[in-house]
């Protein structure tokens, strides 16, 4: 059984991992060129491709759709297509070349969240849980049909990076219990209920700016959904750019309906920054002016108890 793996990410590296635990005959590895512009804070499936000895190739997505990279992928002759986070939609020609199918694992759980950036949409949405799902990979993006899949809990306090870790270890579990029964023909065909669909696109450091008329809630769930490694919520003081890492909804109650949404209420020399939102307060934690280092307790008590009165934007 020959396997052809096109991956990226923390998810690539560690289903690529599981699967060469099964012992797993992989002829080729296609991944992505890491960016200039990113923060790459996971780990290269690259690397480990050469550290197993494994062919690996970094195509871009026009040599993807070309008719060389096709009869290239067709002389390995893979029995299964594997994809894992690959940032680039297969062709369905690419599609039609594994006999016994071809498989994406997607960062929810289907038909919900089909789409780019799911780990931070969730959480923005304020969702209970998410999850993980292994399905056949079609023309249409997230829209096959599902092969196996497993809710993840979401908590309250999670960020997207401890979500991602949760995510993580559901991605392998699924891989270790699914791979022998595709190899063995027994695995079922579950189609996605298209009523129940929702899709979402990706998101760039822009949509980080926090709207402080909003509720409590939806600000509280932006900044743990952009928070590190992603690039962050932001909002604007004395027209300087202010990072928020970390927050904590307050439960102080809306008495000062004459203040705007935004106006910096009280510094705590320990607790944090409390700010008015739509609907009540939202205490800031750790913040972080551009081009400075974050700042938190005491060191954001001296920087910010100044600002007392002052409106974020």
């Amino acid at each position: 059984m020959k396997l052809v793996i096109f991956a990226y990410h923390n998810i690539g590296y560690i289903c690529i991992k599981e699967l060469l635990k099964q012992k797993a005959n992989i002829a080729a590895i296609f991944t992505h060129k890491d960016s200039k512009d990113e923060n790459i804070w996971f780990k290269s499936v690259e690397k480990l491709a050469r550290q197993k000895g494994i062919p690996v190739f970094t195509p871009s997505s026009k040599e993807i759709k070309s008719k060389v990279f096709f009869n290239k992928l067709k002389r390995l002759k893979p029995d299964i297509i594997f994809s894992f986070y690959y940032r680039y939609l297969l062709p369905q020609s690419i599609l039609d070349i594994p006999p016994y199918g071809a498989f994406n694992l997607h960062g929810s759980y289907l038909p919900e969240y089909r789409g780019r950036c799911p780990v931070n949409w969730v959480i923005i949405n304020g969702e209970k849980s998410t999850g993980v799902t292994l399905h056949y990979m079609e023309k249409k993006a997230d829209s096959g049909d599902i092969v196996a899949q497993k809710r993840v809990p979401i908590s309250f306090k999670d960020t997207a990076l401890t979500l991602f870790r949760k995510m993580e270890k559901t991605a392998a579990e699924l891989i270790r219990k699914t791979y022998p029964k595709i190899i063995e023909g027994k695995i079922k065909r579950i189609p996605q209920d298209t009523k129940k669909a929702s899709y979402y696109g990706g998101r760039n450091p822009e949509d980080g700016k926090i709207e402080w008329d909003n509720s409590k809630e939806s600000i509280y769930n932006l900044i743990r959904a952009v928070t590190h490694p992603y690039p962050g919520a932001f909002t604007y003081l004395n027209g300087e750019k202010l990072y928020v890492w970390k927050a904590q909804i307050s439960k102080r109650k809306n008495r000062l309906n004459d203040l705007k949404a935004g106006t910096i209420v009280k510094v705590f020399p320990k607790r944090g920054m409390l700010v008015k939102t739509g609907n009540g307060y939202l205490l800031l934690k750790e913040v972080q002016l551009e081009n400075v280092k974050t700042l938190k307790e005491a060191r954001l008590f001296k920087k910010f108890k100044k600002y007392e009165g002052l409106e974020l934007k």
